[in-house]
C-alpha cells in the first residue's frame, strides 16, 4: 500500500488547510514522527488500514470492518463543528469502520450499519494537535462533499470554536420595490442561521414602507449614511445601482461595518482595489453577491468538471439574451449600470474566473447597436478572453438574437458539455377569462446538460445530467459561518476584483472598435 504525507494543497473551497494527510500503512519511525507533528500542535488526517497495528494506535482506532463502496449515511456526533450542518447525510464510498480503543479517542461521527451505529471519524487529542481519523476512504468525496468536507475542515482546525453571540443584524441599503433585492436579502436573512434582519435605508418613502410590508420589525433609515450609525447592523448590503457601490461601501466600511456588495462589485478596477485595501485596514470584510455560483445547473457543472469527466477544460462558452426591447430602467443606462456588460457579464464572468481560477491575460469586446436606439446600452456584445496558457473563454449577451444560443457551451480534452434555454410558461384555465398564460424570464430556469464524451470503441457516448439539488441560501450561509466560525468566504474580494478589471476592459474595447486590451 502506498503511504502519501504531503500536506494538502488542493484548490481555494476544496482544502483541509495545511494538514498531513496519509493513507496507507505506516511503520514504526512514521508513526512517531506523525505522533511528533501532532504533539507540537500540527494536525494529521489519517485514512486507516485493516491490520496496520502502527496506524491503529496512532490513530487511537483499529479499523473493525472494510465495507464495500456504496452509499452510506453518516450521522455527525454533538459536537461544536457541527453547528449549522445538517446531523446526518450520504456519501458515496468503500467504509472502514472503527474500534475505539484510546481514552483520548473520541468519535466525530458514525455510520449505521445493518441498524448498527459504528464509529467512522474520530479525534484522538495528541498535545497540542490531533489526530483526524476517516472510516470514509475516499478523501476527494469528503473534500467535495457540502456537509461533511466542511465538518472535516473544522475537525483539522485545532482552534475552531463556534462565536456563541447573538445574530449578526444585517441592514438593506437600497431596498428596492417589492419582490427586489431588498426582499430576497431579507428572506435570506430570516431563513439562515447567525444571521438576523433589522434595518433599511431608501432615498423613496414609498419603498421604505413597502419594507415594513415585508418585515414589520425593521428600523428605517433615509439614507445609507443614516444606516451607518446604527449599531444594531453589523452587516450592510448594498442594493443600489452600480455607480453607487464604491462610494457607498467605502463610507459603510468605514463605519465600521462588514459590508456585501449586489453585483458587480463597483464600475471601476482602481475602486475594486480601493475597497480591498480598505476592507484590510479597518478589519472588516468585504465580498459580492455574486448569487448564481449557487445556480443549480452551474453547480452541476462544477461537479462534472472536478469530477474530470471533460478532461481538462480549455474552452468556455456563455450566452443569455433574446430579440426583444432592452430594459427600459437604469439597467440599460450606462452612467448609472457601467454599461451592458456589467449586468449579465457580472455573474458569467464570474463563473468563468471561478473555473480557471485567474483572471485571463488578453479581453477583447465586439460590440453592436443596430435594433434598440431609446437605451445607452449596446444591443449586442461578446467578450472574448484568453488565458497566458492558451485557454479561452467567451461570454455573449444579446437583445438582437432571435435563436437563442446554448447558455453553456464547455469543451475539454474529454468530451464536451452544452446546456440550452428553455421558455419558462405557466399555462391556465380561469373561470370567466379562459386560457391565460403567465411567461417568466427563460434565465431563471435551471438547464439540463448533455455531456458527449468520447471513446475510443465506441465514438461518442452522451448522457443527460439534471440540474443539482437547490443548495438553499448558499452566499448567505457561508457569509454567516466566515464571520461567525471564522471559514474561508465563497467569494473573496480579489476574486471580484478581477471580475470588474475584465468587466472593464471589455467595456473599453467595446466602445473602441474591438481593441485587444492585455491585463
Amino acid at each position: 500500500m502506498s503511504t502519501s504525507t504531503t500536506p494538502d494543497r488542493r484548490p481555494p473551497g476544496q482544502t483541509f488547510g495545511d494538514v498531513v494527510a496519509v493513507t496507507g500503512s505506516i511503520g514504526a519511525e512514521r508513526a512517531a514522527e506523525l505522533e511528533r507533528i501532532a504533539g507540537e500542535g500540527g494536525v494529521v488526517l489519517l485514512v486507516p488500514e485493516p491490520g496496520d497495528e502502527c496506524g491503529a494506535r496512532l490513530a487511537g482506532a483499529r479499523v473493525e470492518a472494510t465495507l464495500p463502496r456504496a452509499e452510506w449515511f453518516v450521522t455527525l456526533a454533538d459536537r461544536a463543528e457541527n453547528v449549522r450542518l445538517d446531523g446526518e447525510v450520504p456519501v458515496i464510498s468503500a467504509l472502514r469502520t472503527l474500534d475505539i480503543v484510546d481514552p483520548n479517542t473520541v468519535a466525530a461521527a458514525t455510520t449505521s450499519v445493518r441498524f448498527l451505529h459504528q464509529p467512522t471519524m474520530a479525534v484522538r487529542t495528541v498535545g497540542r494537535g490531533r489526530i483526524v481519523t476517516s472510516g470514509i476512504a475516499d478523501l476527494d468525496a469528503l473534500h467535495a462533499h457540502p456537509t461533511l468536507g466542511t465538518f472535516l475542515r473544522r475537525l483539522v482546525r485545532t482552534s475552531f470554536a463556534a462565536n456563541q453571540q447573538t445574530d449578526l443584524g444585517v441592514g438593506v441599503v437600497g431596498y428596492g420595490p417589492f419582490g427586489g433585492m431588498g426582499y430576497l436579502h431579507g428572506l435570506a436573512a430570516t431563513e439562515t442561521d447567525g444571521l438576523a434582519l433589522v434595518a433599511a435605508a431608501d432615498s423613496a418613502p414609498e419603498r421604505l414602507h413597502a419594507a415594513t410590508q415585508d418585515f414589520p420589525e425593521l428600523h428605517l433609515h433615509p439614507s445609507a449614511k443614516a444606516l451607518a450609525a446604527d449599531d444594531a447592523v453589523d452587516i450592510a448590503i448594498i442594493a443600489t445601482p452600480p455607480v453607487h457601490h464604491a462610494e457607498l461601501a467605502l463610507e459603510l466600511l468605514r463605519a465600521g461595518k462588514h459590508v456585501v456588495v449586489e453585483k458587480p462589485m463597483c464600475l471601476k478596477t482602481d475602486d475594486a482595489d480601493l475597497l480591498v485595501r480598505t476592507a484590510a485596514e479597518v478589519d472588516r470584510t468585504i465580498t459580492v453577491h455574486q448569487s448564481r455560483r449557487w445556480d443549480t445547473d452551474w453547480l452541476a457543472i462544477r461537479r462534472i468538471i472536478g469530477r474530470g469527466d471533460l478532461g481538462d477544460v480549455f474552452n468556455i462558452e456563455t450566452f443569455v439574451g433574446g430579440f426583444e426591447h432592452p430594459c427600459r430602467a437604469w439597467h440599460s443606462e450606462d452612467t448609472i449600470s457601467g454599461g451592458a456588460v456589467y449586468d449579465w457579464g457580472s455573474h458569467h464572468v464570474d463563473w468563468i474566473i471561478q473555473h480557471y481560477g485567474t483572471a485571463p491575460a488578453k479581453v477583447l469586446c465586439t460590440a453592436h447597436t443596430r435594433v434598440w436606439h431609446d437605451t445607452t446600452n449596446v444591443d449586442q456584445l461578446a467578450v472574448w478572453m484568453q488565458w497566458s496558457d492558451g485557454r479561452e473563454a467567451t461570454f455573449r449577451q444579446s437583445d438582437v438574437c432571435a435563436i437563442r444560443r446554448p447558455k453553456f457551451h464547455v469543451e475539454g480534452t474529454a468530451g464536451t458539455l452544452e446546456g440550452h434555454y428553455e421558455p419558462v410558461r405557466q399555462d391556465t384555465i380561469t373561470p370567466g377569462r379562459g386560457f391565460q398564460a403567465a411567461v417568466s424570464h427563460h434565465a431563471e430556469r435551471p438547464v439540463d446538460l448533455r455531456v458527449a464524451r468520447y471513446d475510443g470503441d465506441h465514438g461518442l457516448i452522451e448522457s443527460t445530467i439534471p440540474p443539482a439539488p437547490h443548495p438553499g441560501w448558499g452566499f448567505h450561509r457561508n457569509l454567516a459561518d466566515h464571520l461567525l466560525l471564522g471559514e474561508p468566504l465563497a467569494v473573496p474580494a480579489e476574486q471580484s476584483r478581477d471580475v470588474v478589471a475584465v468587466l472593464e476592459a471589455a467595456h473599453r474595447s467595446g466602445a473602441n472598435g474591438g481593441e485587444l486590451i492585455e491585463l
